[in-house]
Parts: C-alpha cells; structure tokens; sequence
C-alpha cells in the first residue's frame, strides 16, 4: 500500500490523542496529515482539501464524530459524503457505538490506539472499501460486515421458517 499518497484528516479535541496519531501515520509514510479539534473544523479543512480518509474521536464538543458523521454523509453542501471515516473511540456504550454505525461510519477503532489497529483500519478502508448504500433514512457504507452465501431471502434468519412467521 502506498501509504504516502494519502491524506488523513484526525479529528480530536485532545492535542495529545492527535499528536500520537499523527506520529503513527508519519512513521508509516503517510505524508498529508490534517488536523481539525472537532467536526465543524473538519468540516471546513475537508472543503479546502481533498481528503482520502478521515479519523475522528467519537466524543468532542461542540460537534462529536457522530455528527460530523451525519453531516458529512448527509448535508447538500458536503465536502465529500462517501468520505471513508474511521471512529476512534474508548470506553464508549453500545449505544454509542451502533449509533455512530447508524450515522454512516465506516470501521471504528479502540482506544488504546496502537499502530497495527491504525494499519489495519486503514488497509480496511482503501483495499476493500465498502459500497454505500441510500435507503429513506440512511446513507452510508453498508453495515453488513459479510455477504451469506447461503441466504435465500426474505426471511432474514434461519428461525423465521420455526416460530410461525407467514414468510417462512
């Protein structure tokens, strides 16, 4: 992979979580590194640069990742909505986490960050990219994680032929 022709904007409001990042990404040959303190900075530094892949901290004020996700997926003046946006994120709920999914992130990866998960988030992202997907409520990279060979639809699992459903 040719990690020196990418540009990664890393969205943080903790000075020293960007610092650790950005040092990653230098020392694996990433060369465009841009940094933003939160979603509305990211917003417009993506406006004034062709960004590749964006890596954001879930929690920020006043704009956490998971509005800047929505934003950037859905605004009519986006940047660039199928931007891939890989969440950083902690000690975060569940809740949390399904909805930063559901506002159309792409790969999330766990604190503490080390430099194979950066590696493998972004290896992820740009080797086998995600096709996106817009429904009445929902655009985005698909969440679905792997196709099921064996599905044969519309039931949407096994069970539904056993527990009375009419579609089984």
């Amino acid at each position: 992979m040719r990690f020196d022709l990418l540009k990664i904007l890393l969205v943080d409001d903790n000075h020293h979580m960007r610092v650790l990042i950005g040092e990653i990404l230098r020392a694996i040959g990433v060369k465009g590194v841009f940094e933003a303190t939160d979603g509305a900075e990211a917003l417009n530094i993506m406006r004034m640069n062709a960004i590749d892949i964006v890596m954001t901290d879930l929690a920020m004020q006043p704009l956490d990742g998971i509005d800047f996700t929505r934003l950037l997926r859905n605004s009519p003046d986006s940047p660039n909505q199928m931007c891939p946006v890989i969440m950083i994120t902690g000690h975060s709920t569940q809740k949390r986490v399904k909805e930063a999914r559901d506002a159309g992130v792409t790969e999330f990866l766990a604190k503490p960050v080390t430099a194979r998960g950066v590696i493998d988030r972004i290896t992820r992202v740009v080797e086998a990219p995600r096709s996106f997907i817009r429904n009445e409520d929902y655009f985005g990279p698909d969440r679905r994680r792997r196709a099921d060979p064996a599905y044969s639809g519309p039931r949407r699992r096994g069970s539904d032929e056993d527990n009375g459903n009419p579609l089984g």
